[in-house]
């Protein structure tokens, strides 16, 4: 029995909310890749996430959570952030969250407290499965990068006659 009421509390606050984080993310240490990415693009990716937070809990399968977070993982990998600054992002994203709930929650009976409890474990459960897939979208940015440069590679090579273009025609089929 999730409490609705939290999570529109969560969704009407999303601009404030992701300016907040967007400000924090650019302002840490942790983060300091994120200052090259303009604030507005910061605000937007957090404000998706923050005006439809039920949809993501409730609705989303785990394909679409894998789709989202590679996506974004293979977008921040080429804009040059790395991987422990991207994860401290989330969690920090996922920390603001909890943080809101925790000010404005008054669980005044049991079911309330029982539905805020609910909540709080399926944004821990959400934010996991989300780093997981952010982990997985940088692994396979990373091969593609790495099986683009070696194609580069080869064809420089054969361009200036370091290596026959039969034998990298065959060494590019093989991967």
């Amino acid at each position: 029995m999730l409490s609705t009421r939290l999570v529109r509390l969560i969704e009407t606050h999303s601009e404030a909310l992701s300016r907040a984080l967007a400000a924090e993310i650019r302002a840490s240490e942790r983060t300091s890749d994120f200052r090259e990415i303009p604030e507005h693009e910061l605000q937007l990716g957090a404000i998706e996430l923050y005006r439809h937070v039920g949809e993501w809990l409730l609705q989303k399968t785990e394909d679409d959570i894998a789709r989202r977070f590679k996506a974004i993982a293979a977008r921040r990998a080429a804009q040059g952030i790395r991987l422990q600054q991207f994860v401290w992002a989330m969690m920090m994203t996922r920390d603001q969250m909890l943080r809101f709930l925790r000010r404005e929650a008054f669980a005044d009976n049991i079911v309330a407290l029982h539905s805020e409890l609910e909540l709080r474990q399926l944004l821990y459960q959400f934010f996991d499965r989300g780093i997981y897939y952010a982990v997985v979208g940088y692994e396979e940015a990373e091969s593609r990068d790495m099986h683009s440069n070696l194609r580069r590679v080869r064809e420089l090579a054969t361009s200036i006659g370091l290596m026959e273009e039969r034998r990298a025609e065959q060494n590019y089929a093989e991967e």
